[in-house]
């Protein structure tokens, strides 16, 4: 497995590839190979999997830069080279190496901000999708909108993402955490679990509270934070508009079940899935998101487990999430259908199922 970073570092990406490797290491060897947080190099076992931090001396553009990576994808000898995209210096490094096994990718998201960047690395990227022998995909909206995947379709294949769904169970101390919140911020729940960053939209989500008759719960921290107070306090909603910052892992599936309505507001490609969705649907909860062209409305079937509206519009994000608090047996009918398609298709262990699929028929051609 490569990527940019590893736990203890949390992020979508990172929370993704630890959940895989544990479930693909009962039955294979599976080791890690990531850039440090610092410039030194560090061999650990996490989970009882070894994991390889190498020197870091710096990031750019959200981009760890370890000169020595081509050197250690020579040495680590493997079947099987699963790079988790993007991280452009840990793919560049491929190209310097001479690596021998199997090339698989997991494209979790295209470059979306950083254009003139992507403009200089674009030959590197087709070069490295040319050399890899399968591509996975979270959903089959990345295939069709992403301008690098197109050209590439042929060895793409989507593997839903998975979930601990175990984790989201309504276990009688979860059940007590989710009362006290309920109590604290009463009827009418609306949460958002995410980054406050540019891309997730969350502005939108404080506007349209304007027009709803609840309370808004954001979970999660970000550089946007004092920006969206203020938007909040503009808008004479302050007092429901509640900002809890990050919670913890044992916390987090209480404010899930805690809440009605479950939003996420995101404006750009940049949100390629929402797994947050995922794992409001766990708790049987009804979903609002957007209709980008990724995989978020896939995650969020529009009628089936929530609502999808079109990104940006604060009207639009009212107008559904009234909808959904105002009826509750719309919000049971998501919820239940939610949580049954999640159990169905979006666990862990199917995923890594397939994954390991992937790897075998690579390993027999």
């Amino acid at each position: 497995m490569v990527n940019k970073l590893y736990y203890p570092v949390i992020g979508g990406v990172e929370n993704h590839v630890r959940d895989l490797a544990r479930e693909l290491s009962s039955q294979i060897d599976v080791r890690v190979l990531v850039a440090n947080t610092s410039f030194q190099t560090v061999e650990e076992k996490i989970d009882g999997i070894k994991v390889y931090k190498v020197p870091n001396i710096g990031t750019f553009k959200s981009t760890p830069i370890a000169p020595t990576f081509p050197y250690w994808l020579n040495k680590l000898k493997s079947d099987i080279f699963h790079f988790h995209f993007p991280y452009p210096f840990g793919e560049f490094s491929y190209l310097l190496a001479s690596s021998s096994g199997k090339l698989v990718v997991t494209y979790h998201s295209d470059i979306i901000r950083q254009k003139f960047l992507l403009s200089l690395y674009k030959p590197f990227l087709r070069a490295f999708l040319k050399r890899a022998d399968k591509i996975i995909v979270g959903s089959p909206n990345m295939i069709e909108h992403s301008p690098f995947l197109t050209e590439v379709k042929e060895k793409c294949e989507v593997v839903h993402y998975g979930i601990d769904v175990k984790r989201f169970e309504l276990t009688e101390k979860v059940s007590k955490k989710a009362k006290e919140i309920r109590n604290r911020y009463g009827d009418n729940i609306v949460l958002f679990v995410g980054r406050l960053i540019y891309y997730k939209g969350v502005e939108f989500l404080v506007k349209a509270m304007k027009n709803v008759k609840g309370q808004l719960l954001l979970v999660g921290e970000g550089p946007l934070k004092d920006d969206l107070k203020e938007l909040a306090t503009d808008l004479g909603i302050v007092d429901r508009v509640h900002f809890i910052g990050g919670v913890v892992d044992d916390d987090l599936p209480a404010y899930y079940h805690a809440c009605d309505v479950f939003v996420l507001p995101s404006v750009a490609r940049s949100e390629a899935f929402g797994l947050v969705q995922l794992e409001a649907h766990a708790c049987g909860k009804p979903v609002v998101s957007t209709d980008l062209p990724t995989g978020v409305p896939y995650a969020n079937l529009d009628g089936v487990t929530g609502i999808t509206v079109p990104p940006g519009s604060p009207e639009a994000l009212s107008k559904a999430i009234n909808k959904l608090l105002d009826d509750e047996n719309l919000r049971n009918e998501y919820g239940a259908n939610g949580k049954e398609r999640v159990n169905r298709e979006f666990t862990k262990e199917l995923m890594a199922k397939r994954v390991l699929e992937i790897y075998n028929e690579l390993i027999v051609t």
